[in-house]
């Protein structure tokens, strides 16, 4: 299955590592220092052309991605259980 993130970009929720709220995580030394080196490595995607609400760490063959996305973890969560939900119909 797929996640939509925002604009034309989705990601197969088997590649996703984690999903962070950014103004809960950004607080964190750890988390700061890891933005900044995923962007210095070029792993960041912005996928926002408003305030963005979440990250979404990403990992699979081609390499590590962030995603800075404008919807929030919460309604991304609720998205991955919805997936889940349709993929258990009929079993």
């Amino acid at each position: 299955m797929y996640l939509h993130l925002g604009q034309d970009t989705v990601v197969r929720e088997g590649d996703i590592i984690g999903v962070f709220d950014l103004e809960n995580t950004s607080v964190s030394k750890i988390t700061k220092e890891f933005l900044a080196a995923a962007e210095k490595k070029g792993w960041i995607y912005n996928v926002s052309y408003e305030l963005p609400k979440s990250f979404v760490l990403c990992a699979d063959k081609e390499g590590t991605k962030v995603y800075i996305t404008q919807i929030s973890s919460a309604t991304l969560r609720k998205r991955a259980g919805f997936m889940e939900g349709i993929a258990n119909i009929g079993r």
